[in-house]
């Protein structure tokens, strides 16, 4: 199999190296050319983050706007498919993925091109996933499969080890208590089995019906209470990030954004679920399997 395939991705604690190369493997072993090129900001994000510099990207992050990024230095002008790594922050894509799909060297690459992306996330990816599948139709690329890899520990307790990790670097069980944070080394085990998909597909020259088989290899499982969640959490962080972006001194309005955030997901959250239980979700099984069915697929038909 005489392809050229890159492999671009960002990282700050080094999940989505490991993931990128667990799931290129067996496209190396079927003989395909992998390139691997890192994002590198010219302003880099530190990592352990503090908390105030974590929250001092929402605003930029959430309306999209975009970072300098170091040269490419891409060897090749033309790939036979582009494996696209990226994290969402804030329910959107990051600041260094929004990047690079707003770069114009990135784009030259990316069209009529085959693009396979894979997502790492606490566990909310959805709001995310829209807008880089939005990004690549624009840039003329050719969406042909996703990958949505998530802490599927219950959000809460998500929520507290994802911070643990930001904050130490440390990915290890918190307090000896609970479990690790990010996606489990299961899960990233498991990418071998989607990137021999994908090397079937490749070897054939047609990704007809890619997706479907990903999908029953649970590339991708959405969680409803999850999506309930992040629907009506991504208008209320549009509003915070505009509010915000317009003020000259953030760093008080940034601490409130925080302890909203706290407030909404152990407090209003679980009212807003119940509500829903009892009063919209059983009567709404078809909105919500086409809901569910938009996330699944890679166009945007």
């Amino acid at each position: 199999m005489h392809k050229k395939i890159l492999a671009i991705y960002y990282t700050q604690s080094g999940q989505m190296g490991e993931i990128m190369e667990t799931f290129t493997g067996p496209l190396v072993e079927a003989g395909a050319a992998v390139e691997t090129a890192l994002i590198r900001p010219v302003a880099d994000y530190n990592f352990p983050w503090t908390g105030k510099r974590f929250f001092s990207v929402m605003p930029s992050c959430v309306l999209g706007i975009p970072e300098q990024l170091e040269p490419l230095g891409l060897k090749e002008k033309a790939y036979d498919l582009v494996i696209l790594g990226y994290q969402p922050w804030f329910l959107s894509p990051s600041i260094p993925s929004n990047s690079l799909l707003q770069s114009e060297e990135f784009k030259a690459i990316l069209k009529h091109t085959p693009v396979i992306t894979i997502s790492a996330a606490r566990n909310m990816w959805l709001n995310a996933f829209t807008r880089v599948r939005n990004m690549l139709n624009d840039a003329g690329a050719n969406l042909v499969g996703n990958i949505a890899l998530i802490d599927k520990h219950p959000n809460p307790v998500s929520f507290v080890t994802i911070f643990y990790w930001m904050l130490s670097g440390k990915k290890e069980r918190y307090l000896n208590i609970f479990p690790k944070p990010g996606v489990s080394e299961e899960d990233i085990a498991h990418t071998r089995e989607f990137g021999k998909t994908v090397a079937k597909y490749l070897g054939q020259n047609s990704w007809d019906g890619m997706q479907d088989e990903l999908l029953k290899q649970k590339a991708v499982e959405i969680n409803y209470k999850l999506m309930f969640i992040e629907a009506r959490a991504k208008p209320i962080f549009a509003i915070w990030a505009k509010f915000i972006a317009k003020r000259k001194n953030r760093t008080p309005w940034l601490a409130a954004f925080k302890y909203y955030l706290f407030i909404a997901l152990f407090l209003g959250a679980p009212i807003l679920l119940t509500l829903d239980a009892v009063f919209l979700k059983p009567f709404s099984s078809k909105r919500i399997k086409t809901k569910k069915l938009n996330y699944l697929q890679v166009n945007n038909s």
